[in-house]
């Protein structure tokens, strides 16, 4: 299934890391969509943008320290409005009041501060993130999108020669009453199949809370390993579970990893294995043993390991998400 992610964001102060989100879209597979090459001055345009909004399946809204300008056909509020008027799901991506921004793109004037923040009060009342910096943002987005498909999936698009034959719709419809005619008399046994996988996500979740690993940081001014910390098994699942939906080799595991785990960010982590090679092949080892990863290798690749996430591992994760939103709802509760 492919989705249709429309991409809304203040983009005087936003342009680098907009730039990041169609990556980001179209390696999940998906097409990105944004208004930026509409004519703002056409008359036709606000209905254009209704029908381009209305069409998609996600809305993602980008928002740093600007607010949209007043009066432009195609500010991020317009369309934020828009995708709420035809019921598509906003995402919102907002910036961490902790994050390094400059003065310059920051809104001075008290009242387009005071609108502002009532737009990301709006924001915060359904799926969203913080993020720090450019790397953090695009982990973000990605957890995000995988998120939301997960337990909020959307009717999506397919392609014309793909569309299924009117007749096997029937036989399917078909086949489905028979099927709910038939359902009554089976009697499946007590903790069935479903059972036994429910427990066997609990008991792989309680794994990865309980077991630690320490982590060290090679910095580009260094000379040796330092800052050794230790990290959460599940908190280290969490961050690569985006990252590995296309496959990613242990080097690059072990860059990302140093990125986004650095205890200090006063210093700049070095290029190539911030984080000890074989510290990043024990993690991904055990998750291999749990089956949340599988590794293989490629000629492209020859002799380093690209990992990917399973089926199992998508399950898992999304089953940690919805515990964590149902947390959230009880603490508001």
């Amino acid at each position: 299934m492919m989705y249709h992610i429309f991409i809304g964001s203040t983009s005087d102060d936003l342009k680098n890391e907009r730039k990041e989100l169609p990556r980001i879209v179209m390696e999940l597979g998906h097409i990105p969509v944004m208004a930026d090459y509409l004519d703002s001055s056409a008359v036709a345009t606000p209905r254009l943008l209704q029908k381009i909004i209305g069409d998609c399946d996600y809305f993602l809204a980008l928002v740093a320290h600007k607010a949209s300008a007043i009066g432009h056909d195609s500010s991020l509020a317009t369309e934020y409005s828009l995708a709420v008027k035809n019921n598509v799901p906003v995402l919102s991506l907002i910036i961490d009041e902790k994050a390094r921004w400059k003065a310059a793109k920051r809104e001075k004037s008290p009242a387009l501060i005071s609108k502002l923040e009532d737009f990301k009060t709006k924001l915060r009342c359904g799926p969203h993130e913080t993020w720090l910096n450019a790397p953090d943002l695009c982990q973000k987005t990605q957890a995000l999108l995988i998120q939301q498909m997960c337990i909020n999936p959307r009717p999506g698009k397919v392609r014309g020669d793909r569309v299924v034959d009117p007749s096997v719709t029937n036989e399917i419809a078909r086949l489905s009453r028979e099927n709910a005619a038939l359902r009554p008399g089976i009697v499946f046994p007590a903790g069935g199949i479903s059972g036994k996988l429910r427990e066997e996500l609990k008991q792989a979740l309680k794994l990865l809370a309980f077991n630690k690993v320490s982590l060290s940081f090679y910095y580009v001014s260094g000379e040796n390993w330092e800052n050794t910390r230790q990290f959460r098994y599940i908190r280290v699942f969490k961050l690569l579970v985006p990252e590995l939906a296309l496959g990613k080799t242990t080097a690059a595991i072990s860059s990302f990893l140093g990125t986004v785990l650095n205890p200090d960010l006063e210093k700049t982590v070095r290029k190539d294995y911030p984080t000890p090679s074989n510290t990043v092949k024990k993690i991904m080892a055990d998750f291999a043993l749990l089956k949340l990863v599988k590794c293989s290798n490629t000629e492209e690749n020859a002799g380093d390991e690209v990992w990917e996430i399973t089926e199992y591992g998508q399950e898992l994760y999304a089953a940690y998400r919805l515990r964590q939103l149902e947390k959230n709802l009880k603490a508001r509760e």
